[in-house]
């Protein structure tokens, strides 16, 4: 159904007295509202994390990636793969898009304006209306019209369903900002990674190669006490076979470390290459104070959950645009300009004057079915949306949890494991004392010698493994993008 009203100024039946009158009914219609604002979903979330005695404020989420990783040489490689990182870089354009739109956006509240310049010339037949008109009334065979106007067109935001388009825009940008965020904190989260897992594997090789040579040195002693009659050649040979299962583990471990190079540079944008590095697994000491927050924080400062949280401010947006598109809408034109038959009096003021406003009511009839499927589905879409929102704050608490007995399970196995290394190496020691007096066989020594390298490989595997979860810890609590 559509209602239509005119103003033809020419006429004068439009006074100067009505305009205030039509202004402020539009304004007083554009005040009603027919959705409600956006408003957070309530969160049953508890008041502080499972094994945490006391949540505080404080959390080291606060902390920027340099503060928490005072290594150089680890911040260096951020730094670069901030800068270069594709995956960071896209993202990064994302928001530029975002923006765009934003700004046009912006411009959904403003009228519509159109300057139009145009020229016809018709030539009729002499028999039709049109020809005898133009020689009867135009005294030509031909009719011309030349028109110069300024168009206008508005939609009157009645029932906010302009506001609520603006609100899904900008929700859209800020959960391309929030996204890209959570991109920056993702990366920097694998580069300290790999990084450690790197510093590991240098560990390792340098455990292995240490163990080659002891392995060597047992293999000699064994040869001699071969040569001297009190070992046999089974003995050599298991020796030997000792000393070459040590030295697989290092061919093994090189091809490791340079796969984890590729991985490390082409994370920072890099080609793959050698990553220059002094620093060792053991100039990293695990930190104790490890400040968390109350989960309640996390909404705020972990970006993929405040991404989820854009996604209900923009379902909120999207159904009250769906809302308001079920009631009738106001549409108000005007057109003025200059407009003469002939190109001679086309600029004759104020003879070639013209000018006209109109206004429209427009309600859907027929398409009011689907108007209300795009309601029933925008609702529904909403909802998903809380609940998509409620499972990301759900995820992110138990991701704390996670990273936080990590840490401190993995002290205690650290702890453990170091003791152990230095049970084995004293074994070690023993066993071998033991074989030159002839008072222990070669099995005992070699079965020291080989739960030793398993120990030491394993420790450094646990020592990575707990700076890792600090990482974890870190990241899961929204750290790594400021």
């Amino acid at each position: 159904m559509t209602v239509l009203f005119r103003i033809n100024i020419m006429k004068n039946t439009f006074r100067l007295t009505q305009i205030p009158v039509l202004i402020l009914l539009v304004t007083l219609l554009a005040s009603c509202k027919v959705s409600k604002d956006y408003q957070r979903p309530e969160l049953a979330l508890p008041t502080e994390y499972r094994n945490v005695p006391y949540g505080d404020t404080a959390t080291i989420a606060d902390m920027g990636f340099k503060e928490f990783f005072p290594d150089t040489t680890l911040q260096r490689l951020i730094e670069r793969g901030i800068a270069y990182n594709y995956d960071l870089q896209i993202a990064l354009k994302r928001i530029d898009i975002a923006q765009q739109q934003v700004k046009q956006a912006r411009m959904l509240q403003l009228p519509r304006v159109d300057l139009r310049i145009a020229g016809t010339y018709n030539r009729p037949s002499s028999n039709s209306l049109n020809g005898i008109s133009a020689s009867s009334f135009l005294k030509s065979s031909h009719i011309e019209n030349y028109i110069t106007s300024v168009d206008l067109s508005w939609e009157a935001d009645i029932w906010g369903k302009i506001r609520r388009q603006q609100q899904a825009t900008l929700g859209q940008y800020l959960q391309t900002v929030e996204a890209t965020k959570a991109v920056q904190t993702r990366l920097v989260a694998d580069i300290a990674r790999g990084f450690f897992n790197l510093l590991m594997l240098d560990k390792q090789l340098e455990v292995a190669k240490h163990n080659l040579e002891l392995s060597n040195n047992t293999l000699k002693l064994t040869n001699l006490l071969k040569d001297a009659g009190e070992a046999t050649s089974l003995s050599v040979q298991q020796a030997e076979a000792q000393r070459e299962a040590i030295a697989l583990l290092i061919p093994q471990l090189e091809q490791d470390i340079t796969i984890q190079e590729n991985a490390l540079q082409i994370l920072t944008g890099q080609m793959p290459n050698a990553v220059d590095r002094k620093v060792k697994l053991a100039d990293f000491q695990a930190n104790d104070s490890l400040a968390t927050g109350v989960p309640a924080a996390l909404v705020s400062r972990r970006p993929d959950v405040r991404a989820a949280e854009m996604s209900v401010l923009i379902a909120n947006a999207e159904l009250g645009v769906a809302q308001a598109s079920m009631y009738p809408s106001l549409i108000i034109s005007a057109s003025g300009g200059i407009e003469s038959f002939k190109s001679s009096n086309w600029f004759n003021i104020p003879g070639s004057l013209f000018g006209i406003a109109a206004g429209t009511i427009a309600r859907p009839i027929f398409a009011r079915r689907q108007l209300k499927t795009n309601l029933e589905v925008a609702k529904i879409g909403r909802e998903q949306s809380v609940l998509e929102f409620r499972q990301s704050v759900l995820n992110a608490v138990g991701e704390v949890s996670n990273s936080l007995v990590q840490t401190q399970k993995l002290k205690e196995q650290e702890a453990i494991a170091n003791n152990q290394v230095n049970i084995l190496q004293q074994a070690i020691s023993n066993a071998q004392l033991l074989y030159q007096s002839d008072m222990a066989n070669y099995l005992e020594v070699i079965t020291a010698q080989g739960n030793a390298l398993q120990a030491e490989l394993n420790l450094a595997f646990i020592r990575s493994q707990s700076l890792v979860a600090r990482v974890d810890l870190y990241r899961s609590l929204g750290g790594g993008w400021k």
